[in-house]
């Protein structure tokens, strides 16, 4: 059984073994070779039969260490327990054969029998290197008896004392190192696992990560800071990191230099990134590292920081739907107070303007208020039509099918031009949700865009399922479906962008500013969410996430 355990523990330490090894065929080389010399300077006083003795244990010996360094060193091979042993017998004999021909007890080279036994001790099992002194003992005790016929001397038995000692001791010392190795072994294997998992996971999270140290050089930066910053690590290296961030960022740059001045960490801060024509709000965390306590350079700090436009995005959402919830309060509150006094005075004047004692400036005057009252009647429809957008009938519809009958509906709109250019793309997408309601969108975000280009715009409306890589970040889960309405025209000025979505914000001569105001209040109707991307001279896309299930329950 212990030749399975002499095994385990070789095969932990390979190579360790092969050095120990290399210097055991170096050092049975050298003692052989010595012999062999000393034996042949000294030929006229050594018999015939000792110097037979000495070159066959030299050949013999050039012979075994090469085809051991051979087998262990050239081919590489793993040395096995039989192995261990050859070798541990083969230099028993070989320190036998020494001491025989150098004077038995009395020879000098019987403490070469003490390195055997330590060679065994580190190489093999506490239980091998028993076995091993054993062997040496006998064969020492042995030569001494019939080699060189002496008495069993206190002297012998003390070195045979010693080779036990020896065996036990360096024995034990071997298997506590084992032991030791082992768990160090086993700890650079966890701290290696530890390592490529932190290495996975900050190449992976899509915040950006940097350490730079404490003279401005980047010592790390994962894939996703290069993408945020716009920047190649490899590049960065060479040069002044801290420079180069301070033009991308100047409070990430200040937050880092903070935190290696004072030493503390900055949480939750705030800033921007540029690169190129883009610049974009981060949230950003910023951590120093202690430096050894003699150094006196500045500690190195890692910055964490995040790309918070989503966040910032839907911030707003929430906010907007609140100021849309109480402006729609109150205008169905004022619509109602106002349409009841507003039909009596415009029936009042019509029967005015009727009669037959009225002059003709009476009834141009009559015709006008009339005229007026109809349009402030038809803009109270408008109020009563925003403040009443609620999911009142959810069932299943195709999104698709619907944004068509939209589309249809605009080419037959007064104020859709001649060669409007609107198609719909997609399959059919089914959902749950208010028919009503979703024509609506369509028809007014087209609508809008056809009056905003006035006619000259291409709109293109796109229906599919949302892919979990295209939903912004901080979307609920349960989005699924995705209306996207893109038109080529002149794009919304930053100062209407800005409130595009409040009630009786317009940039059209004549509109209301209530069209957009009910698509946000719509698609909120359906629990989703509503975006806008516009550039000037180049076009607007609005970009509206749904979800294609539960809304059943929530028009219950």
């Amino acid at each position: 059984m212990f030749g399975f355990h002499a095994a385990d523990r070789i095969r932990e330490a390979i190579p360790q073994t092969q050095s120990l090894l290399r210097w055991v065929y170096v050092g049975r080389v050298c003692v052989a070779t010595v012999v062999f010399v000393a034996a042949a300077f000294s030929f006229e006083t050594v018999s015939p039969g000792l110097l037979v003795i000495t070159s066959a244990g030299a050949f013999l010996s050039l012979f075994v260490t090469g085809w051991s360094a051979f087998y262990t060193h050239v081919r590489n091979r793993q040395p096995s327990t039989t192995f261990l042993y050859s070798q541990m017998l083969f230099d028993l004999g070989l320190v036998t054969t020494v001491v025989h021909v150098t004077g038995g007890v009395n020879s000098d080279f019987a403490s070469l029998y003490i390195l055997v036994i330590a060679v065994s001790a580190v190489t093999m099992p506490l239980r091998s290197t028993v076995l091993v002194t054993l062997a040496a003992a006998m064969l020492y005790i042995a030569d001494s008896i019939w080699g060189h016929p002496v008495a069993l001397t206190l002297s012998l038995w003390l070195q045979i004392g010693v080779f036990i000692a020896v065996a036990l001791a360096t024995g034990w010392l071997a298997s506590r190192v084992r032991v030791v190795g082992a768990q160090s072994r086993e700890l650079e294997r966890e701290v290696k696992r530890l390592k490529l998992e932190a290495g996975d996971i900050l190449r992976e999270i899509s915040g950006g990560v940097v350490t730079v140290s404490g003279d401005g050089a980047l010592l790390y930066a994962n894939a996703s800071a290069e993408r945020l910053l716009g920047f190649s690590a490899i590049d960065a290296v060479q040069g002044p990191f801290l420079d180069f961030l301070r033009a991308r960022s100047e409070e990430l740059y200040r937050a880092i230099e903070t935190t290696q001045r004072d030493g503390r960490r900055q949480v939750r801060a705030e800033g921007t990134i540029t690169v190129g024509s883009r610049t974009f709000p981060i949230g950003m965390t910023t951590t120093p590292h202690d430096n050894p306590l003699d150094s006196e350079e500045l500690p190195s700090v890692t910055a964490i920081f995040t790309d918070i436009s989503d966040q910032k995005r839907l911030n707003e959402l929430h906010l907007r739907t609140e100021r849309l919830e109480a402006v729609a309060q109150l205008s169905a509150s004022l619509a109602h107070e106002i349409k009841n006094p507003l039909a009596s005075i415009r029936s009042s004047v019509e029967q005015l303007g009727r009669s037959a004692r009225s002059e003709p400036d009476d009834r141009f005057l009559a015709e006008l208020v009339v005229r007026e009252s109809d349009r402030l009647s038809r803009l109270l429809s408008e109020f009563l039509d925003f403040s009443r957008v609620k999911l009142t009938d959810a069932h299943q519809v195709d999104l698709c099918a619907i944004a068509q009958m939209a589309v249809d509906l605009v080419h037959e709109h007064p104020d859709c031009p001649d060669g409007a250019r609107v198609r719909v793309e997609g399959d059919a997408v089914e959902m749950q949700g208010d028919e009503d309601l979703l024509h609506r969108i369509v028809f007014n975000l087209v609508l809008n865009a056809l009056q905003a280009s006035s006619g000259e715009a291409e709109i293109t409306v796109a229906v599919h399922r949302a892919r979990v890589s295209e939903l912004p970040v901080g979307l609920p889960p349960d989005i699924a479906v995705k209306l996207r309405v893109t038109d080529t025209g002149p794009g919304i000025p930053q100062h209407i962008r800005e409130r595009l979505f409040d009630p009786f914000v317009t940039g059209r001569e004549g509109g209301t500013g209530l069209g957009l105001a009910i698509v946000q209040r719509a698609v909120e109707a359906h629990r989703g969410l509503v975006f806008v991307d516009s550039v000037l001279g180049v076009g607007t896309t609005f970009s509206i996430y749904l979800p294609d299930k539960g809304l059943k329950e929530a028009a219950a």
